[in-house]
């Protein structure tokens, strides 16, 4: 059995938990942890989250793997009174 059979039969709630190292900045941005269908519509929700840091630098995270600092991340975020996003 090969590596790629070994992944295929990993348990995981979804194959968008699985992180593959060799992907590229494209190929994370496709990966979806959620693609499915529920009584509301069409519920897609990426892998990966883009952030960039305070020095301008842009990183993908994980939606597993870096849950606490996507989350530190959007804590962050705020709107003023005219909707626009400004950051603490």
């Amino acid at each position: 059995m090969n590596n790629h059979d070994n992944e295929k039969t990993r348990s995981t709630a979804n194959e968008g938990d699985i992180i593959d190292p060799s992907k590229s900045k494209e190929e994370k941005s496709e990966q979806k942890a959620v693609d499915t269908w529920d009584i509301a519509g069409k519920v897609e929700t990426p892998a990966y989250f883009e952030v960039e840091g305070e020095d301008g630098e842009k990183e993908e995270l994980h939606h597993v793997k870096d849950a606490q600092e996507i989350s530190d991340v959007i804590r962050q975020a705020r709107t003023d009174e005219d909707g626009e996003r400004q950051w603490r």
